[in-house]
């Protein structure tokens, strides 16, 4: 685990007491029943709660929707996967040899669920002022370049609290059908308001993303309406 231990120190700034404790973060259940999944869902909240804080602290005259959407744009599953790719997280990561044959450790979901382990393992070991030093190493770059303006953000949030405001009912988003092999699927998902008369469908390589453009072109639609 030396090596592994210089490593977290390098890229996360932090020194692991409890060397086990990283090592399970780093562990998938495809190797073994000592796994990861317990501490990616503690980290999952320690996550949310240090950026949440973060958010109320920065942005003191905003609302709680335009804090939700900045949270969202900060923690979604592949900002998440695309830290974790940064920061080597795939080369550390102990795989079944099953996981590792069908390409696991590029797979996105299992780059951000580590992610999550690791700041949960450094909650447990540490403290939150501990975990909250990391996060916000790590989400620096992410932090700084913020833009709740740009492509990225958080669409399907938009669009429910613009039908809110005009009392209409929120849309339904329906998984039309998904295409290609288990590990490069394309999905393709509609999103329907029918008070509006508007239904959009787009495509994207996880429902979520595809729900995000379907929810675009429609607030597009009703700007245009």
């Amino acid at each position: 685990m030396q090596k592994t231990d210089l490593w977290c120190e390098k890229k996360f700034g932090y020194s692991f007491r409890d060397k086990i404790l990283l090592k399970t973060a780093l562990t998938h259940r495809s190797f073994s029943g000592e796994h990861n999944e317990r501490l990616e869902f503690l980290g999952d909240a320690v996550l949310d709660l240090v950026i949440s804080e973060y958010l109320f602290q920065s942005f003191t005259g905003q609302t709680e929707g335009f804090l939700s959407r900045a949270r969202s744009n900060l923690v979604k599953g592949d900002v998440l996967a695309n830290i974790a790719k940064e920061l080597n997280v795939d080369q550390h990561l102990i795989l079944g040899k099953g996981e590792i044959s069908s390409g696991g450790r590029q797979r996105l979901s299992l780059l951000s669920n580590a992610l999550e382990a690791i700041i949960g393992a450094v909650f447990l070991d540490g403290d939150y002022e501990a975990v909250k030093k990391v996060v916000l190493k790590i989400f620096n770059s992410r932090i700084k370049n913020l833009n709740l303006d740009s492509e990225h953000k958080d669409h399907k949030s938009v669009l429910q609290e613009r039908l809110q405001e005009m009392n209409k009912e929120l849309p339904v988003y329906s998984l039309i059908r998904k295409d290609g092999k288990q590990h490069e699927q394309i999905f393709f998902v509609e999103c329907l308001i029918k008070s509006e008369g508007i239904a959009t469908q787009a495509t994207g390589n996880s429902i979520r993303l595809a729900e995000q453009k379907a929810a675009s072109k429609a607030l597009k639609l009703m700007k245009n309406g």
